[in-house]
């Protein structure tokens, strides 16, 4: 079997079987590695004391450093998210919703008065999702901070909660797949481009943006198909963590203006740092953070708490970041995926349409084995751009497979964040389960659509 196809496998099964993302990639490293006959350690000239033959422990080491900056990033925005919440800010949605309904938990139906809110706070909620990756890059750090409060409001509404956890996927995936900012800009600038012209493709000019309308449009479709699927009443019992969750909103002082205009600033420091310079994420993290310290709205007392918090909160993140560089540098060092790419080019017999769906497909999988979309671009670019220019792909068509073949599984697989953060939120009372209730639903109303339209972006572009 090669050796690319094995470590792939092989890293697949172990995720499927709980073993942790970053172990599995790992050990699927080292196994492709030995397969094709590359030694565990260097081997060296006993006269001259040169390498002669890099190890597997050798590749796999390189390749992290290539991973470096993007985990770098992650841990100053978890730091940044931090300080946000810190200063109250995520707080005050919530508590401002149930004010306004009166705080008043005994009451089973909302007024028919405030049916309007039902829509606000669905495109509230998509609101935040979307900001959440590039104007405030928070990521998922706000859902367990907003939706668990708003949960007894959801159910007077009769809100199905797979709707809602559709809704935040939504959000979560289709802005870093579309817009190069905050952590767009890590997934389409960093990850996708990069390694496609670290592949061998010259994709200097191509619009990131033109490339993934297509796809992103296949996202929209899905959430449309979800507010209709999930459209009726769904009936769930007011538990005494939803009472308290809304007590304590209703009740939450209101912060101060100042430290509300601090953190106004601070995100828009950030957000205009990015817009200025290419690449700036991690710098414009930094901006941020550096008002909560100047303004004390975060106290120096206060900065390695609320930095470590952050680091922690990302660290996991960051991890399968590295780890997936050492794998992909592991899989060039075999020396397998020509051999790979050929096989598959004469399998396809020049049918490009055929070849586009085999390619999403097996995205599909990957992603949906580690459960990250940014771990997978760097696995499947060294494969796919050779194949893709074998085929005749354009350089625009070739971003738009790859793009969609990383973000495919995102929505829909057990151990991503885009399913984990709402569950986080929504299950917070015990009534919403992570596979029916976030998995199944994001990855039929997403991942369906999502295959058609990349499969129609590599035909037209």
């Amino acid at each position: 079997m090669n050796a690319v196809v094995l470590a792939v496998l092989v890293m697949l099964i172990l995720s499927a079987a709980r073993v942790h993302v970053v172990l599995s990639l790992v050990i699927g490293a080292f196994v492709g590695g030995l397969a094709a006959g590359l030694p565990l350690a260097d081997i060296t000239d006993p006269a001259t004391q040169e390498v002669i033959t890099k190890g597997v422990i050798t590749h796999f080491q390189s390749g992290l450093a290539g991973g470096a900056k993007i985990a770098l990033s992650y841990a100053m925005l978890g730091a940044f998210a931090m300080a946000i919440a810190h200063s109250g800010l995520p707080y005050q949605l919530a508590g401002m919703v149930v004010r306004k309904m009166g705080g008043n938990a005994s009451r089973d139906q909302i007024p028919s008065s405030v049916n309007g809110l039902k829509w606000g706070l669905i495109g509230a909620l998509l609101l935040m999702s979307i900001m959440s990756q590039n104007i405030i890059p928070i990521h998922i750090a706000f859902i367990p901070m907003v939706v668990p409060p708003l949960l007894l409001v959801f159910n007077r509404m009769q809100i199905d909660r797979r709707l809602l956890a559709c809704v935040l996927t939504f959000g979560l995936v289709t802005t870093y797949m579309f817009l190069p900012y905050g952590f767009g800009a890590i997934f389409l600038n960093q990850i996708l481009l990069a390694n496609i012209q670290k592949a061998g493709m010259n994709v200097q000019g191509v619009n990131v943006m033109e490339a993934m309308a297509i796809p992103a449009a296949g996202m929209l479709v899905g959430l449309l198909l979800a507010f209709v699927h999930y459209r009726k009443p769904r009936h769930y019992t007011n538990n005494q963590v939803d009472l308290s969750s809304e007590q304590a909103a209703a009740n939450a002082p209101k912060i101060s203006t100042y430290r509300s205009v601090v953190a106004v600033v601070a995100i828009v420091a950030s957000f205009v740092v990015q817009l200025v310079y290419d690449d700036a994420l991690l710098l414009g993290a930094m901006i941020g953070f550096g008002v909560f310290m100047a303004t004390g709205v975060v106290r120096r007392r206060e900065v390695d708490a609320v930095f470590d918090s952050g680091l922690r909160m990302m660290a996991m993140i960051g991890f399968i970041m590295i780890a997936a560089q050492g794998f992909a540098e592991v899989m060039q060092a075999t020396g397998q995926i020509k051999p790979l790419v050929d096989t598959s080019a004469n399998l396809f017999a020049g049918n490009k349409s055929m070849a586009a769906l085999v390619m999403l497909a097996v995205g599909l999988l990957v992603t949906m084995g580690i459960g990250s979309s940014f771990s997978t671009l760097p696995i499947i670019a060294s494969i796919y751009v050779p194949l893709c220019a074998s085929m005749g792909f354009s350089p625009l068509a070739t971003v738009a497979i790859i793009g969609t073949a990383g973000a495919l599984g995102d929505a829909g697989s057990p151990a991503s964040d885009s399913t984990l953060g709402p569950t986080s939120g929504l299950n917070v009372d015990g009534q919403h389960d992570h596979i029916y209730d976030s998995v199944i639903p994001t990855f039929i109303h997403y991942n369906l659509p999502l295959m058609a339209a990349g499969w129609v972006a590599a035909m037209v572009l």
